[in-house]
């Protein structure tokens, strides 16, 4: 009866260790994906200056532009709201697109019958990609005309951007697709 007493408690302690390592990953996902969003923000806001200025725009499209950076920041706060703390935090460039937080849980996984549980934290991380969605469709290929409409050919819908109109210019997410790393 004891062997199968102690038994239970160390399913129990294993699947309390996979419980705070599900958060931990979840809490590396989201401040990584924030992340990310942060700088396809950016590259929106370059994207539609540019189209304004007569800027470069096949830089902007094909991931080119000078973005400052995203902001660890922003990947702290969703660290912190699914119970974690940035332990690293590695922005991507426009030129190397990928943004890596790694996470440690706040609380240690917790007392069990294996020994030392107590003070062990969680750890996880995630890499989070920026990826074009958009292209200069035929035509448009130099891009800044001046303050003559752009249009672009997307994976969903093409857009003809008017520097002169900004009712109809599309969000960030229609022209940058943010997602995970496998």
């Amino acid at each position: 009866m004891g062997a199968l007493l102690f038994l239970a408690f160390a399913f129990f302690a294993v699947g309390q260790a996979a419980a705070s390592r599900n958060s931990a990953q979840t809490a590396a996902d989201a401040a990584a994906l924030a992340l990310a969003q942060d700088a396809r923000d950016q590259l929106r806001t370059g994207l539609l200056d540019a189209v304004g200025s007569g800027g470069e725009l096949a830089d902007w499209l094909g991931l080119d532009g000078p973005i400052d950076g995203a902001d660890c920041a922003v990947a702290d706060d969703f660290a912190g709201r699914n119970g974690a703390v940035v332990t690293r935090c590695e922005p991507g460039t426009v030129f190397d697109p990928e943004y890596t937080v790694e996470v440690r849980t706040r609380e240690p996984i917790g007392n069990s019958v294996i020994p030392g549980t107590e003070s062990e934290y969680a750890t996880a991380d995630a890499t989070a990609v920026i990826e074009p969605r958009c292209w200069l469709a035929p035509g448009d290929e130099g891009g800044g005309r001046g303050r003559d409409p752009v249009n672009l050919e997307c994976d969903d819908r093409d857009w003809s951007l008017d520097p002169d109109n900004g009712d109809s210019l599309p969000e960030a997410s229609d022209l940058f697709s943010v997602h995970l790393s496998e």
